[in-house]
């Protein structure tokens, strides 16, 4: 007689609630409870105060100052997936696994070092610090110079995402379009593009998600101007030194509710991709 295949659904009720139990205390622990403390915090002393210290105009232009950020940002590094992940897994050419590890250098990298990198490239004392200031270009301690390290720690999420799906793909109906007469822009838009439409939405959630909570490289290159250069994180840090805590965890609270319509986004993205996939065959 045919032995029966095992199956894993099949575990003892005590084994497979000790790690369910485990892995729910974990996430409740490590996640849900710190979340939870930071809106207590923020409405200790009620909503009306939370939402003085969200009007205060240096947090407003914390506020202003992060979505220009990310809506920099991100356009630069959907491109640059984009272009990336193309080359990387349609073409065959020299340097190919060089530009794969380049492009998961943000990953292994300290924020602050990146910061300080852009420092030593552009400040004043850097390799293009004085013809920057003779032209009146400022980069560091200003918006640009926070643009520059937000896209720095930005860029791998696109392209990674779109990477490994692109190769999954292969190559057969680019092939095929070629046969067929097709310019390299026409299979791009044709083919390629709607291939991955899902999977560059969902890589430049998880961008624009990280680009609003850097807070590592920003600090190195923002000079802590505030009412200027202080992005949310760092207004955050502000306050909270000031011990200013209802102002502090009141901006907390707002990039939780940012991250977390980000992810109630990417959740709603992930099912409907299967229903759009269905009616697309």
């Amino acid at each position: 007689m045919a032995r029966a295949t095992p199956d894993a659904s099949q575990d003892p009720f005590w084994a497979k609630a000790a790690v369910i139990g485990l892995a729910v205390s974990f996430i409740g622990l490590m996640l849900v409870l710190p979340l939870v403390a930071v809106f207590v915090q923020a409405l200790s002393k009620g909503l009306a105060a939370s939402l003085q210290a969200l009007g205060d105009p240096d947090a407003l232009a914390a506020v202003r100052l992060t979505l220009i950020a990310a809506a920099l940002a991100v356009p630069v590094n959907t491109a640059f997936g984009l272009c990336a992940s193309w080359a990387i897994a349609k073409h065959d050419f020299p340097g190919k696994s060089l530009l794969i590890t380049l492009i998961d250098l943000p990953f292994s990298v300290s924020p602050v070092v990146a910061g300080l990198s852009y420092v030593l490239v552009f400040g004043l004392q850097g390799w293009f610090g004085p013809w920057l200031e003779t032209h009146g270009i400022k980069i560091i301690f200003a918006t640009p110079g926070i643009v520059l390290a937000t896209v720095f720690v930005t860029f791998p999420f696109i392209a990674r995402e779109l990477i490994s799906l692109m190769q999954a793909q292969g190559t057969d109906e680019e092939e095929a379009a070629v046969s067929l007469g097709a310019s390299g822009l026409t299979i791009f838009r044709r083919v390629t593009a709607p291939n991955v439409s899902w999977g560059l939405l969902y890589g430049v959630l998880l961008c624009n998600a990280r680009a609003m909570g850097e807070f590592g490289a920003v600090s190195v290159v923002s000079g802590h101007i505030r009412g200027v250069t202080d992005t949310m994180p760092l207004h955050v840090e502000i306050l909270y030194n000031e011990y200013d805590f209802v102002g502090a965890f009141s901006v907390a609270a707002l990039l939780c509710l940012l991250a977390v319509a980000t992810l109630v986004l990417k959740t709603a993205l992930e099912r409907f991709q299967p229903q759009a996939e269905s009616r697309a065959r």
